[in-house]
């Protein structure tokens, strides 16, 4: 399966062509949606899209390093890593499309 990367231009462009907003508009409320998404999933909350999927942040364990100049343990924060699992929709649409 080869991986796809969106950017905020793809997504704007194509809310400009579904909904029929003026490319600013598209682009602006795009960056608003993303925005406020980022901002749940920076305060631990769990972002669900109806009929899609479900994104959330989670901590991997921490993790222990060493201080290069003293040589003690120490502790290196945990690195948060998005998530995303799809709703039974999404993996319908997905399994059609191999076909």
């Amino acid at each position: 399966m080869s991986e796809k990367t969106l950017t905020r231009m793809d997504l704007s462009e194509a809310v400009f062509h579904e909904v029929g907003l003026s490319r600013n508009e598209s682009s602006e409320l795009v960056e608003s949606v993303l925005q406020h998404m980022s901002d749940a999933l920076a305060s631990g909350e769990t972002v669900k899209i109806s009929s899609f999927g479900t994104f959330s942040v989670r901590d991997k364990t921490a993790r222990v390093g060493r201080n290069p100049k003293t040589g003690d343990e120490v502790p290196i924060s945990p690195r948060r890593v998005l998530t995303f699992r799809p709703s039974h929709l999404m993996k319908d649409r997905v399994a059609a499309g191999k076909k």
